[in-house]
């Protein structure tokens, strides 16, 4: 029996687009096992040194200066031209891995991989021999929104919001192949759940933390962007009424700072962790996040019903500026700028309890309930369209 192939394009711009790669390849290995063959590819990264350049010097600047983001978007907007019809950097390992491994499906979790990469993939494997979707993260429409996105030949566009949604048809896509589905996580943040009666005994017995202070979640992407020592003091001025959650990714040199901070902190409650692999648990276990606008933490936030404080220090990337408007418009979240902003909203929500209450019941309007594996049983039934495999789906949850 021929096993059905689907070729993921990603590249480590940031951490949300491999996150999207990786939950959707595990997604397939649970609902079809090895009836479905995933092969996950960095593709800017692995194809051409012009690429490489790129993406580091993109989360170079997302560590250091964020603003700087405003003239780099710019500057890869020139691809939505460059690739109008062809890949311009990097073709040859593209086409090699295609030729190599014949894929069913080509998906794009990433901007810059849909424009020319679903052109070449047909003229290489035959247009009736392979099928192209997106997946596009975004929250909003506007600036920010890559126009690299909009490939207008795609066989299916998936959005995350109506919103946004609506921008990709604006800007070329066909309305009847789009389809709006959410959070696209991994299949253990939808099993690894904390009931509200157990929140406070998870965050004693596996964090160390008080069970019942107000608990706030310092959060940062894979990279380590953060300002995690800028925010501290704000919150160890209630060291009997805050407690924190602080992960660094993998900034090891602000993890070594923290530990050193923590150590000279001894009346404040704070658990800490470098790269984390439970950040779907730790969510779960506070009452407030602080991140950037990176729309795999935001969607992840909303599912767990977690409130949003954003971190807007160095400015707000225009991707992040898409993440920000949306829950601005919908929910009144709050950015910060400076450890004032910051130290102000906690001296609000602590002398008025309600006043969280109040951006959380906001913020909760939101949050929306999905079947997860809606998604992916439409991404295989596409790529089944050519393979015409024999494929059997298992259930999930799976049956003890």
């Amino acid at each position: 029996m021929s096993k059905l192939r689907i070729l993921v394009l990603t590249s480590s711009t940031g951490g949300g687009h491999d996150a999207r790669a990786e939950a959707f390849a595990e997604w397939c290995f649970q609902l079809y096992r090895h009836d479905v063959d995933v092969r996950i590819e960095q593709m800017l990264e692995k194809s051409s040194v012009v690429n490489r350049v790129g993406v580091n010097f993109y989360n170079r600047i997302q560590k250091a200066a964020p603003w700087i983001h405003v003239w780099f978007y710019s500057v890869v907007e020139i691809l939505s031209y460059l690739n109008r019809r062809r890949v311009t950097f990097g073709a040859g390992y593209y086409v090699k891995v295609l030729k190599d491994y014949q894929p069913h499906l080509v998906f794009s979790v990433h901007d810059c991989l849909n424009r020319g990469y679903f052109q070449l993939a047909r003229k290489i494997l035959g247009a009736d021999k392979v099928r192209c979707a997106t997946y596009c993260g975004e929250f909003s429409g506007g600036w920010g929104y890559s126009r690299n996105w909009i490939e207008p030949t795609v066989d299916l566009y998936i959005s995350r919001t109506p919103t946004a949604r609506d921008f990709a048809v604006k800007k070329g896509i066909p309305p009847d192949r789009t389809r709006v589905r959410g959070y696209l996580m991994l299949p253990r943040a939808h099993l690894e759940l904390i009931a509200p009666a157990d929140r406070a005994s998870y965050r004693e017995k596996q964090l160390g933390l008080r069970p019942d202070l107000f608990t706030v979640f310092l959060a940062t992407g894979g990279n380590g962007a953060n300002n995690h020592m800028d925010l501290l003091p704000a919150l160890a001025r209630y060291p009997d009424r805050i407690q924190a959650i602080v992960i660094c990714g993998k900034n090891k040199p602000v993890y070594n700072e923290l530990v050193h901070w923590r150590a000279n902190h001894p009346e404040f409650n704070c658990y800490l962790e470098g790269f984390s692999e439970i950040v779907h648990l730790l969510m779960q276990a506070s009452d407030a996040i602080v991140t950037r606008g990176g729309t795999t933490t935001c969607a992840k936030a909303v599912h767990f019903e977690c409130p949003i404080i954003f971190n807007a220090f160095g400015g707000i990337m225009p991707q992040e500026e898409l993440t920000w408007k949306f829950f601005h418009n919908g929910a009144a979240s709050e950015k910060i700028e400076t450890p004032a902003d910051f130290a102000a909203i906690i001296d609000r929500w602590m002398a008025d309890p309600a006043a969280y209450a109040r951006a959380r019941e906001q913020f909760l309007q939101l949050r929306y309930v999905e079947d997860p594996t809606v998604l992916i049983d439409e991404l295989v039934g596409l790529a089944n369209e050519v393979a015409r495999a024999k494929l059997k789906r298992r259930v999930f949850p799976p049956v003890a």
